[in-house]
């Protein structure tokens, strides 16, 4: 068996000695090159966060925290309708409910809520923080400030009066009614104007009837029934375009006749036939004949059935238009854009095939059967005429 050789012993002279503490330090210095930068940058990061953070702190707790935590006592708030927000800052630093009113405008502003905040009342504490309070008041206090309602075409003065009560927009009809039956209040509008102009506005059931356009319309929860009727009228304005006018003149109508007119085409026909319905009445017009149309009659006596007597046709109203040739006195419902566009534009074969008569041919789908001559027209009411009777039986009419 060797024997194993010692190891050599160290050489501990000051040379050696030196040499390994020079090594040594060789290695520490190159690692702390490389990490100084990184330890002198998280240490400016402590203080800068320390800084932001104590910085922050007290302008939270100046500007942003609750004005009185822990104090739930309820304060009544109340941003009016149109208010604007530097209103809004001013009332919420004087019901001392936030800090500063100049750093919840801005906010409000940098936040986008500016313009959501919403009319009501609210009810805040003290302890809400700023953004609670902002928040709050862009949702709402649950009592909407708009509604909508929708007048459907064809309606009369009369039915809109009592669809606005039914739905809780106005408390009674009277009013409304009033206001429309007279007009007066409305003359600022030309069309009105020029209805009261005409001489025989006392003569209509409704100076108004016609003018209220019907369409969806938002409207305030406090709008007043005039409120509710300029903006209907407002309306008006906007479908009767220019080229209407224009086209008016052509025809050498006046805006009121051209809305009579499609008053009567919208309660004679469905959309598909309101040019053929126009047509015809076009014809007659310029034929010198009466129009004979039942839908005057009707909402001169009030009467809903299909089938008419010869006492419902011989009722004494500037409506009747058995009657008195030309149009009726005045509109008979509110007519849609569609047959204000008819009126102007009548089906031109129509027109050039002089067709002089219609009646309906189905009460359930409004279908209609056009005529040239009497002797057709009287043929085909003798077909439908007993459809007439079962569907007013049917109506209990």
């Amino acid at each position: 068996m060797k024997k194993r050789k010692d190891p050599q012993p160290r050489d501990y002279t000051e040379e050696s000695l030196r040499k390994e503490r020079e090594y040594g330090l060789y290695w520490y210095s190159w690692l702390w090159h490389i990490l100084r930068p990184f330890a002198m940058a998280l240490c400016v990061l402590v203080v800068v966060a320390g800084v932001v953070m104590t910085g922050w702190n007290w302008v939270d707790r100046h500007f942003f925290a609750p004005v009185a935590e822990g104090d739930e006592t309820p304060v009544a708030f109340t941003v009016d309708s149109g208010s604007s927000l530097t209103k809004v800052a001013n009332n919420l630093e004087a019901q001392g409910l936030i800090h500063n009113r100049t750093v919840f405008k801005y906010y409000a502003d940098f936040l986008g809520y500016g313009q959501k905040i919403q009319a009501g009342d609210y009810t805040i504490t003290k302890a809400m923080a700023l953004p609670e309070i902002v928040e709050l008041l862009t949702t709402g206090d649950g009592k909407p400030i708009t509604r909508n309602i929708t007048v459907i075409p064809g309606w009369t003065i009369e039915d809109i009066a009592n669809y606005l009560t039914q739905q809780k927009v106005v408390a009674s009809p009277d009013e409304f009614l009033s206001l429309c039956r007279s007009g007066r209040d409305f003359s600022a509008y030309y069309y009105i104007a020029d209805v009261l102009a005409t001489g025989n506005a006392s003569s209509r059931l409704y100076v108004l009837e016609g003018y209220l356009a019907p369409d969806t319309y938002e409207i305030y929860t406090d709008a007043t029934a005039s409120d509710i009727i300029k903006k209907l009228l407002s309306q008006t304005e906007a479908v009767f375009k220019t080229e209407y006018h224009d086209r008016a003149d052509e025809l050498g109508m006046t805006m009121d006749q051209v809305i009579t007119l499609a008053s009567m085409i919208e309660k004679e026909a469905k959309t598909a036939d309101f040019a053929k319905v126009s047509a015809v009445f076009h014809n007659r017009l310029d034929a010198g004949m009466t129009l004979g149309s039942d839908v005057t009659v009707k909402y001169a006596s009030g009467v809903r059935r299909m089938a008419l007597t010869n006492e419902d046709l011989s009722i004494n109203s500037p409506y009747n238009t058995y009657q008195n040739k030309g149009l009726p006195v005045g509109p008979i419902c509110s007519p849609s854009a569609a047959a204000i566009q008819a009126a102007l534009y009548p089906d031109e074969e129509f027109v050039r095939d002089q067709y002089l008569y219609f009646c309906s041919k189905d009460p359930n789908t409004g279908e209609l059967h056009f005529s040239r001559t009497l002797e057709e027209h009287n043929l085909a009411v003798s077909i439908y005429a007993p459809l007439w009777q079962a569907y007013d039986q049917e109506q209990g009419l």
